[in-house]
């Protein structure tokens, strides 16, 4: 699907609201993301069903010719083959009209997504861990979610309800009136709505297209490094000298204590158990609700908090500089993961990021293999080692001396001149020019022979099922020239 491309002078923005639906809508809620995730095993099954029957028929040594025909997962050939199995098949015949038609179509935009995600990540063009093969959503673990993109979806007047399809009024937590006020204005329209269940609230996600005048910071023209660790969440430097300590608040770590008193109330008490099929008592569930809600009142605070510093940081500087930090290699160690995963590192630069496209402003990114806290800041010398726990940097070519999360805020608001000379150790978000590592020259995933691009019949991908077939037909090829 081609990516939305909003109007001169408009910007697409998510307005987010907390619903209080009564019995009855929460049902419907339900009903609707269940519906969604139904769809979605059906997507998966269908096409994984092809690869089964296919891998069969090889066993019986049937030609390629006359193999059964792979089946294609974009979202048109889904649609089609889901509109004409709904009517006929059990697990949707009974109740497939109870809801929206955008239930079933969410379920199958994400299988095509999975499916899509699975091919390129095969074929080496899709960036992180390699992806498996898309699997059956369990109805205990899904995520509760479903989108919707036609019918009408409005904002009311009053300002305390939303119209979304099929479910109708729905009254919201919060008021809505400043989306409602822009929309009559005529500076705003909704594209889409995302009902999702999370932390144990309803949350109704708009899409907007909304017209958003650049706010101006307050120093445009200097920038800031950005040095995130545990010790102190952020230590700022920027390009006057002037250095500041973001304290970390630790959310987490403050109710620990709490959370481990909920937890024995929990185990002590009679939970579900899937192997013998036992349900779990009212007192577990009540428990269980209650130590849910220290958890999600940690994560609110944290969102609160970091929402904030982002907001903060990109209403005064103009070019702001992060490192690319490898945060999922950082949370393997087990010493610091919890501290690491509760600071947020991940989603402070996501913050940075888009509050400042949406503030006509730059976010320089390091270089992941930058040493900033191995750098003098001062001469330049590079130290060879600098273990995690010498927190102060002593150089060895000049007298600085400096904490080591200064020196390297220092460092990484100096990169901000230097991503305009094209050294290759910063860039912007946008191009991404980052250094070479250590044997970066080297045949990557993507050019390796078992990956090569262009290679198989989905996407341009081998996949796992399809090379059996390729290693038949070298076998054969192989055969007939000794032969």
């Amino acid at each position: 699907m081609k990516k939305f491309q909003p109007r001169p002078g408009f910007v697409v923005q998510a307005y987010r609201f907390a619903l209080d639906p009564n019995a009855t809508q929460e049902r419907a809620l339900r009903s609707h993301c269940g519906a969604a995730r139904a769809a979605y095993n059906w997507a998966v099954s269908w096409v994984q069903a092809s690869w089964a029957q296919r891998a069969a028929e090889e066993t019986y040594g049937i030609g390629e010719e006359e193999l059964t025909p792979w089946r294609p997962w974009s979202l048109p050939a889904l649609r089609k083959a889901f509109n004409e199995a709904k009517r006929t098949d059990p697990r949707f015949a009974p109740w497939w009209e109870e809801n929206s038609k955008e239930a079933y179509s969410t379920g199958l935009a994400n299988a095509a997504a999975a499916f899509d995600n699975y091919a390129k990540s095969k074929n080496g063009k899709r960036k992180g861990r390699r992806m498996g093969a898309p699997r059956r959503k369990p109805k205990r673990k899904a995520r509760l979610s479903c989108r919707f993109t036609t019918g009408t979806i409005r904002v009311e007047t009053d300002g305390r309800h939303v119209t979304l399809p099929r479910l109708g009024l729905i009254r919201v937590h919060e008021r809505a009136d400043s989306l409602h006020n822009r929309i009559a204005a005529g500076t705003a329209r909704i594209l889409s709505a995302t009902v999702r269940h999370e932390r144990g609230r309803w949350f109704a996600s708009l899409q907007v297209e909304t017209k958003r005048e650049i706010a101006r910071v307050a120093r445009p023209d200097t920038a800031v490094g950005i040095d995130l660790g545990v010790k102190h969440l952020a230590v700022m430097a920027d390009s006057t000298g002037e250095i500041r300590y973001e304290p970390n608040p630790k959310h987490l770590e403050g109710s620990l204590k709490l959370l481990r008193l909920h937890s024995r109330r929990v185990s002590r008490r009679r939970g579900p158990d899937r192997r013998t099929g036992q349900k779990p008592s009212k007192r577990w569930e009540k428990a269980n609700a209650e130590r849910g809600r220290v958890h999600h009142q940690v994560a609110n605070l944290r969102t609160d908090a970091l929402h904030k510093l982002t907001t903060r940081i990109r209403a005064e500087y103009g070019i702001v500089v992060v490192e690319d930090l490898n945060v999922a290699g950082m949370l393997k160690n087990r010493r610091l993961a919890r501290q690491i995963a509760d600071a947020g590192f991940g989603e402070i630069r996501r913050q940075l990021t888009y509050k400042g496209r949406r503030n006509g402003c730059s976010t320089v990114v390091a270089s992941r293999w930058y040493p900033s806290s191995k750098t003098c800041s001062n001469c330049g010398a590079v130290k060879a080692k600098l273990p995690l726990h010498v927190r102060v940097f002593d150089c060895d070519e000049c007298p600085l001396v400096m904490d080591r999360d200064e020196n390297a805020a220092h460092n990484l608001a100096a990169l901000a001149a230097t991503d305009t000379t094209g050294t290759g150790v910063a860039g912007d978000l946008d191009t991404q020019p980052v250094s070479k590592p250590r044997g970066a020259d080297r045949k990557t995933r993507a050019t390796r022979s078992g990956h090569k691009a262009g290679a198989g019949r989905a996407g341009g991908a081998t996949l796992p099922h399809q090379r059996r077939e390729e290693a038949r037909d070298r076998t054969q090829a192989e055969a007939l020239t000794l032969w």
